[in-house]
């Protein structure tokens, strides 16, 4: 047994001290996953007593330690000029000859297993890497298709030095480690050839609001530091844990990145510049970008490995370990391989009953949009910093912005109230950082440096969902601070309303009893763009609009039915991820004739209205000949979300339903669909539908009040005109009549009955009407849920 050298069949996370986090979790997964499927490379580490050997022998104990006397890691001209020396020192040493053996013969036993041109990952692995609070992302080298013993040698002294890079020690003071105390070990595997594959990172949580059902799996083409830096934006996938589990295995939710660049093996080195000449960066070739970068087969074996790694760790540590891990495919033998799992550092160390929520009090003009980091809001001073070498001009508070935030500017990163890059995906290690540090960022902001003036105040949006937002000016906002254990919980359920898939997973932890209202417009209008009926008739269209849903559907082999299908029930399905596996409500398409108009190809398949609010709309379009297509891939997708994906919590709701007739009609059609047994609620917001409750109720299994559009018909009054707002109130007697004999028919034929709208939040009289008459649900906008809960919880006890 060497003291140098350790296999990873030797290895595992109790041996963190010796071989550090990376080599110790390349161990576990090798010894304990393997078994289990998970496809590890084989390799060994070069332990931290190797490193302490090398120090030794070369006497730079003494010279290294006198550096950090008296040491301000915050002056960045000095922690320059230290860093700039210890590496000098290092790299000057030479490595011990029982060392330098030791390696080399371990490089000859992976050449015996792999072939002798096996090329090699070199990869630093410090001692206090991956520890609960600090991951370590990115402040050490990574070596990779190393080939030769002279280059191996010279990979491993780089990695040694690299434990003084600027940045890790700033990293070191800013979590309070030594950097005397941190020990470097090097892990020495085979190179996984994802430079003619795909790579990428994964979580099996949420990195932005911690939500814990979902596997999170970035993916790009060629080797994964792109991703891991930052310099691209890479695809997007979410698995659904739960479901997937209960073996209804589909990808959640997707998003084509970008992926400007790829990042292959170099065929020629010039020793001159060796550091650059293993790996080179090259454009993406359009069609490898405009396609996903792994299958969803690869999708879903990647998300199977996340679960087994995460309760592996999860098991062992004997409490909940959220897993932060990357992944490689290989070009050669077609195989994906784990190269890489530590504990996620974040949500990790969250309580989970205690929560803050940013708002926005006040919106202006969005100036760039990229990818939200967090959910918190920042604002100041834009400071634009093309190098470290202008970090003198940054002041405290100030909003960074650069092409790229790499770990090396951390010492920045943690004086910025918030940060934007023009390159990056939500797990680069910037991203990480910015997390850590607790900062809002906003990653992949295009042309942020042309758009951004240095001094112009901005404020920095996380809290919107998955696009972050810059606006222009100092914007107002508030932070609410709850402690959900402490809510009181009523009896009328208080449920939530939400169309937008991007807020799913961080409103997950408000304590509601499910989504009351689910729209499919926003989706359709958002991501699928085009009108159902464009997709079923392409011959109706001109070229132009031809070639934009062509390029939509492009990613799915241009299937523009699949494209439709696979968006609209990806996004509903989203949704009701948040809330699994209480009740989601979903509303089938809900546009008037002008709004879906208004969708890419519309305008051959609508009518002109003078007043679309009670026209062509809801269920009379549903098996209308101009629209029963549409419906049909309307219902193929939410046959796909409760099915195939697994979501049956989903329940189903046909809005504007006019008369008994029409309502047979629409069951029919969804029988005929194949959703004759899900749950089938009517929005009753027709005066008609309170008069006929009875007969409605035969056909429906509940009632949801739309207090919009039943104060509209009740009154009379057009909503949207302002010359007679006056009249508009939910609150007359008449309106409430309506509901109150809604809400009697829905309990006397034992059938559901919940009201969505705004007006329980705005008027506290008419939430307490509401609760006074024993409606079974309320469902409001996310942002009035809290303040609901306490006011019903108090009526009740009032009432009772």
């Amino acid at each position: 047994m060497s003291a140098f050298i350790k296999w990873f069949r030797e290895i595992g996370i109790q041996d963190t001290a010796e071989v550090g986090g990376k080599n110790a979790s390349l161990g576990e997964m090798y010894n304990h996953l393997t078994p289990l499927g998970v496809k590890v490379p084989n390799g060994f580490a070069v332990t931290a007593t190797a490193y302490k050997h090398y120090l030794s022998a070369n006497n730079l104990w003494e010279p290294l330690s006198k550096l950090f006397e008296n040491f301000n890691p915050d002056d960045i001209d000095e922690l320059k000029n230290v860093g700039k020396a210890a590496r000098k020192l290092i790299m000057d040493a030479e490595i011990p000859e029982d060392l330098k053996k030791e390696i080399l013969q371990g490089y000859a036993e992976l050449k015996k297993e792999y072939g002798d041109d096996v090329s090699l990952a070199v990869r630093s692995s410090a001692t206090a890497e991956d520890s609960p609070t600090a991951s370590f992302a990115g402040q050490n080298e990574t070596y990779l298709n190393i080939k030769g013993e002279d280059n191996l040698l010279w990979a491993y002294k780089m990695c040694i030095a690299s434990n003084f890079t600027d940045r890790s020690i700033s990293y070191k003071y800013t979590h309070n480690f030594d950097p005397m105390k941190v020990y470097l070990s090097v892990v020495i595997m085979k190179m996984v050839r994802s430079d003619l594959g795909s790579s990428g990172v994964m979580f099996s949580i949420d990195t932005e609001s911690g939500f814990r059902d979902v596997v999170f799996i970035n993916a790009a083409w060629g080797l994964g530091e792109n991703v891991v830096q930052g310099t691209i934006d890479p695809d997007a996938f979410y698995v659904h844990k739960p479901t997937f589990k209960k073996g209804k295995k589909a990808v959640l939710k997707r998003k084509l990145g970008s992926k400007n660049l790829m990042m292959i093996f170099s065929e020629k080195l010039e020793v001159a510049n060796l550091a650059e000449q293993f790996t080179k960066n090259i454009k993406t070739p359009i069609e490898k970008r405009m396609k996903f970068a792994i299958t969803d087969d690869e999708v879903l074996k990647l998300a199977d490995w996340a679960i087994k790694i995460e309760e592996h760790y999860s098991e062992v540590r004997g409490k909940y370990t959220p897993m932060d891990m990357e992944w490689a495919k290989d070009g050669i033998d077609g195989e994906l391989y784990m190269v890489q799992a530590r504990p996620e550092t974040v949500h990790s160390q969250e309580t989970l009953t205690e929560f803050e929520i940013y708002r926005l009090l006040e919106k202006g003009k969005v100036l760039v949009t990229g990818n939200a980091v967090g959910e918190k809001i920042g604002a100041g001073k834009v400071c634009i910093l093309r190098s470290m070498a202008e970090a003198d001009k940054f002041k405290e508070g100030d909003v960074l912005v650069a092409h790229t935030t790499s770990p090396d500017w951390e010492p920045v990163m943690k004086k910025a109230s918030a940060i934007i890059t023009e390159t990056g995906g939500r797990t680069c290690h910037a991203a990480i950082v910015s997390r850590e540090l607790g900062k809002p960022a906003v990653v992949g902001a295009k042309d942020a440096k042309k758009i951004l003036k240095d001094g112009q105040e901005v404020t920095v949006s996380c809290a919107e969902g998955e696009i972050g937002k810059v606006y222009e000016g100092i914007l107002k906002f508030e932070v609410e601070k709850v402690d959900v254990s402490k809510l009181p919980r009523p009896k009328t359920k208080i449920m939530m309303n939400l169309g937008n898939p991007e807020l799913a997973f961080s409103l997950a932890k408000l304590p509601v009893d499910g989504i009351g209202l689910a729209r499919m417009e926003f989706i359709i209008n958002n991501y699928i763009k085009a009108h159902p009926m464009a997709i079923k008739h392409p011959e109706m269209l001109s070229e132009t609009e031809k070639a934009l849903i062509d390029e939509l559907a492009f990613p799915f082999d241009g299937d523009g039915e699949e494209f439709f299908i696979k968006t609209l029930s990806e996004g509903v399905a989203t949704i009701a991820a948040a809330v699994y596996p209480k009740k989601c409500i979903v509303r089938m398409s809900d546009f008037k004739s002008n709004e879906y108009a208004n969708l890419l190809g519309g305008r051959h398949f609508e009518p002109i209205e003078d007043n679309p609010m009670i026209g062509f709309r809801g269920a009379a379009r549903y098996t209308h000949p101009s629209y029963k297509e549409g419906f049909e891939l309307e219902c193929k997708a939410m046959k796909r979300a409760i099915f195939d994906m697994g979501f049956d919590n989903i329940h189903l709701m046909i809005p504007f339903c006019r008369r008994v007739e029409e309502g047979k009609r629409v069951k029919e059609a969804l029988i005929e669909n194949g959703l004759g047994d899900v749950p089938l609620y009517v929005m009753c917001e027709i005066p008609n539908n309170v008069i006929l409750i009875d007969k409605f109720l035969e056909i429906f299994d509940g009632i949801s009040i739309g207090t919009n559009d039943l104060t509209q018909l009740t009154l009379g009054v057009d909503r949207d005109s302002q010359i007679v707002a006056f009249d508009y109130d939910e609150r007359d007697e008449g309106v409430k009549t309506m509901v109150k004999m809604a809400v009697e028919g829905a309990k006397r034929n034992n059938k559901y009955s919940g009201l969505c709208g705004q007006a329980p939040s705005d008027y506290p009289d008419f939430a307490e009407f509401l609760v006074s008459i024993g409606i079974e649900s309320m469902s409001l906008n996310p942002d009035s849920v809290l303040k609901i809960i306490k006011d019903i919880a108090e009526m009740e006890q009032k009432n009772s």
